[in-house]
């Protein structure tokens, strides 16, 4: 088995999930650039350039940041993240998703977040994500995928105030059942 990186080259048939570069900026901003995309996440305002600035600052960062390709157009969809790996409690989190809205219900999230759980549980044994108080839409999404809300918690993300976010939970053993 390779080692554990936070941003290993992942892929579907359909989606390859990328390391983030700098390079990326004016491709992924161009997805969110749509407020509407914003509208239940904790920081709606992160569609203003200057905003996505900062949020593009904290995922290159972060160091497990990764753009969302679709293979046979080579167009991006959007950008998810793996942070916080917490190796004494074997764990680590998965968030700060957003995808265009061409994307949304065809899958896709679903998909990446299959493709980076079958990854992560080689490695840890919890996998966790904040989820914004008011985004029903990725509360919905992951309980799909058999994660449960475990706690609430203000979250203090990169350049913008705390919000509060609920957490949701998988284990290993429920993932691989």
């Amino acid at each position: 088995m390779p080692p554990f990186s936070l941003q290993p080259h992942l892929e579907t048939d359909t989606l390859r999930l990328l390391p983030l570069q700098a390079a990326d900026f004016a491709d992924l901003y161009a997805v969110a650039a749509d407020p509407k995309i914003w509208e239940q996440h904790p920081n709606k305002d992160r569609w203003r350039q200057e905003v996505f600035t900062s949020f593009f600052e904290g995922a290159m960062q972060s160091g497990g940041a990764f753009k969302v390709v679709d293979k046979a157009t080579g167009a991006t969809l959007g950008s998810t993240r793996l942070y916080d790996y917490n190796a004494p409690d074997n764990s680590i989190l998965i968030g700060y998703t957003f995808y265009g809205r061409q994307s949304w219900g065809t899958g896709v999230n679903h998909a990446v977040k299959r493709l980076l759980l079958d990854y992560v549980f080689q490695f840890v044994d919890t996998v966790r994500f904040h989820i914004g108080a008011g985004n029903v839409r990725s509360q919905i999404a992951i309980q799909r995928l058999g994660a449960t809300k475990v706690a609430e918690q203000e979250v203090a993300y990169y350049g913008e105030s705390p919000q509060l976010n609920f957490v949701y939970a998988i284990e290993k053993p429920t993932w691989t059942a």
